[in-house]
């Protein structure tokens, strides 16, 4: 290829990111002198559409819909719950519920005032409509105690009521939704109107674009940006260096350079989690000595080091970050060992064949393996480890067959227990530590595909509810203590690693974006939390 057509192909991303931005424009109000338009790379485009009921059941989904709907409470920079729709709040152990005081400048996009009513309905309407990110399977019922005044009424003691529930849950516009049926099919304009810092303008599922534009009533003072533009980029380095988006995710290995650009460079080290899903429902995954061959099989230290360029940590194996609060270092460990994973293998009854590698009963063990392109760097790559770990898994003499799929087919696999091995990840292992009951148990997943739904050790389950109950801190630590203890047993799900997820954004726009500890919501780690662009 000349330089002349190759000099093209590099201007060509360019030029659609520009076009792009053209064709969104017309779409939105003027904005006021000094509130910037700020653009957002993405490299996939689509996370459905931002509300409770149709954003895609990831961590990026539920972003977009933080935008446009606001809950009772919310975490600021340091990880701590501030007041949202709610001024205050209290817990009366006695009556077992909560009581919340509502701002009473807050108010709906359509103009009509947030009252204690909606958050009452709303209680009701998710207890009749989950989804996977409110489960209200702990909430009893609530009531409007007062003008602004709601109170939620728990079943038993639950510890994580604030972090799970009030900052996690969306309030919803009873005036809208009173009368909707089906909430999973609506999807009229009304279904889009929130009470948070921006409002829903427009989604291109082809051009994979978003719009937001800054809702001039919010309540906590007008955002700081005019609008928000999510952009699909399949370089989200070139375009953040051309100017063409703001804020991008990028590899670690660029944030040098990129602060030589004067742009600021975030990195969070255990926000996210790789892990390996196993379907234990199947033999011989059913039998904990295998998972825990696989364990021994896989060397995680040599995954991060050649897949990921030792850009990551280890993980632990009883799922919780080693920076929380919460986290037990004294673990059982699997340091890598093809002869004991052998060994394990043979005490279940296999035998290697010529050439080394294990059957049963004539029968050849071969596992399928699922692997999709991930995101690196905002940029859709294949997937490295599956190969690393096809190779690890043939020196312990397990044949592997990898099979690529598109990320939403590797999900609805694992969802419907349609395979053998399959490499996935989530966030939340910083948060609340709930997400032990909501990545282990079925009892508490709410559909998510990344949740174990491990039901097989009865010790194992009754200490995930008590844990929940446990509102006395040093009670809690102990039970979750001996919860990680038996994760790190059982291997429902094996933990691999935790990568460094990088961005770059650009300060000059006066908008100081952040990673929230803990994570937004449930523990998500990205750092576009809603608090960067209000007040000042």
């Amino acid at each position: 290829m000349n330089s002349g057509a190759s000099s093209n192909r590099c201007l060509w991303p360019a030029i659609l990111l520009a076009a792009i931005c053209l064709t969104l424009l017309p779409l939105l109000g003027p904005a006021r002198a000094g509130e910037p338009t700020v653009r957002i790379a993405d490299g996939r485009g689509d996370w459905g559409l931002p509300n409770p009921f149709h954003h895609y059941p990831r961590g990026p989904g539920y972003i977009h819909m933080s935008w446009v709907f606001d809950t009772l409470v919310w975490k600021d920079h340091r990880g701590e719950l501030v007041p949202a729709l709610a001024n205050s709040w209290a817990y009366e152990p006695q009556r077992q519920a909560f009581t919340f005081q509502m701002n009473p400048q807050a108010q709906w996009h359509d103009g009509t005032p947030v009252t204690a009513a909606d958050v009452a309905f709303t209680i009701d309407l998710f207890q009749r409509h989950p989804t996977p990110w409110v489960n209200l399977k702990e909430i009893s019922h609530a009531e409007v105690t007062g003008s602004r005044q709601v109170t939620i009424f728990l079943r038993h003691p639950y510890a994580p009521f604030l972090a799970d529930i009030g900052g996690t849950m969306p309030i919803m516009p009873a005036h809208i939704w009173r009368e909707v049926e089906e909430p999973t099919s609506f999807t009229e304009p009304g279904a889009f109107i929130g009470s948070g810092p921006f409002r829903f303008i427009d989604f291109n599922k082809v051009q994979g674009t978003y719009l937001y534009e800054a809702f001039a009533d919010y309540y906590q003072g007008r955002p700081k940006a005019a609008r928000l533009i999510y952009l699909r980029s399949s370089q989200p380095l070139v375009a953040l260096s051309r100017g063409e988006v703001d804020l991008a995710a990028i590899q670690p290995e660029m944030a040098d350079a990129l602060k030589k650009q004067n742009f600021t460079v975030l990195c969070d080290e255990r926000g996210w989690n790789r892990k390996l899903m196993i379907n234990h429902r199947r033999p011989p995954f059913s039998d904990r000595r295998f998972r825990q061959a696989l364990a021994h099989a896989i060397d995680r230290e040599a995954l991060i080091a050649q897949a990921q360029r030792g850009h990551a940590r280890p993980a632990s194996y009883g799922l919780l970050s080693k920076d929380h609060s919460l986290y037990n270092p004294d673990l059982p460990d699997y340091a890598p060992d093809p002869a004991k994973a052998r060994a394990l293998l043979e005490e279940m009854g296999y035998t290697a064949d010529a050439e080394g590698f294990y059957q049963l009963e004539g029968r050849p063990l071969i596992v399928e393996l699922l692997v999709s392109n991930i995101t690196a760097g905002g940029q859709s790559v294949p997937n490295r480890d599956g190969e690393k770990i096809r190779r690890q898994l043939a020196r312990a003499g397990i044949r592997v067959e990898l099979v690529n799929m598109e990320q939403a087919v590797t999900d609805q696999r694992i969802r419907d227990w349609q395979f053998d091995l399959a490499l996935s990840g989530h966030g939340g292992v910083a948060g609340d530590a709930r997400i032990l009951n909501e990545m282990i148990s079925p009892n508490y997943s709410g559909g998510s595909v990344n949740s174990a739904r491990f039901d097989a050790n009865p010790e194992l389950e009754e200490l995930l509810a008590t844990q929940l109950r446990a509102m006395e801190p040093d009670e809690r630590r102990r039970l979750v203590h001996r919860i990680q203890e038996l994760h790190a047993l059982e291997l429902p799900a094996m933990p691999l690693y935790y990568p460094d997820a990088c961005v770059a954004y650009n300060p000059r726009l006066g908008i100081d974006w952040f990673y929230t500890p803990g994570g937004v919501g449930k523990g998500i780690p990205i750092p576009q939390n809603k608090l960067s662009v209000i007040g000042e």
